[in-house]
């Protein structure tokens, strides 16, 4: 079950991040996970939030632009091997990673959370349930 990630571009300048999170903030959007990338001249935000239609539709209304992409997240034990053991997995189903990023859980979970961006998505996420992994949806992760 993939997750919509939203990715914003980002003018690379002083402030262009601070302004979309306050826009955000003031429309009471809960960042869930945030991971920036950057050229010279522009960034991009990538990011995971409690609701991401009505984030898309505060940030198009700001003049950003947004678009969607599914990701798949995953728990990872919080604990050395953990992420390589999850990796293995994906290596053995021949799933291509194009991008990942990570945040954590609550310290009571005792898990870090990972989004994957994938090659084929839909064929990537059964190759893995196959093989044991549960993907998270949006409330696992909320």
């Amino acid at each position: 079950m993939s997750i919509q990630q939203i990715s914003v571009f980002l003018e690379n300048k002083p402030g262009r991040l601070q302004q979309m999170t306050a826009l955000l903030a003031e429309h009471n959007i809960d960042l869930r996970a945030l991971s920036l990338a950057e050229t010279k001249d522009f960034g991009i935000a990538r990011m995971i939030t409690d609701d991401a239609y009505e984030t898309a539709n505060i940030l198009r209304e700001g003049n950003y632009i947004a678009n969607f992409s599914p990701v798949l997240a995953f728990a990872v034990p919080d604990e050395p091997g953990g992420l390589a053991k999850l990796l293995s997995s994906f290596n053995d189903a021949k799933v291509n990673i194009e991008y990942m990023y990570a945040f954590l859980g609550s310290k009571e979970s005792k898990h870090a959370y990972m989004i994957f961006r994938v090659t084929h998505t839909k064929e990537s996420e059964a190759a893995l349930v196959s093989r044991g992994l549960k993907p998270l949806s949006i409330e696992d992760i909320l």
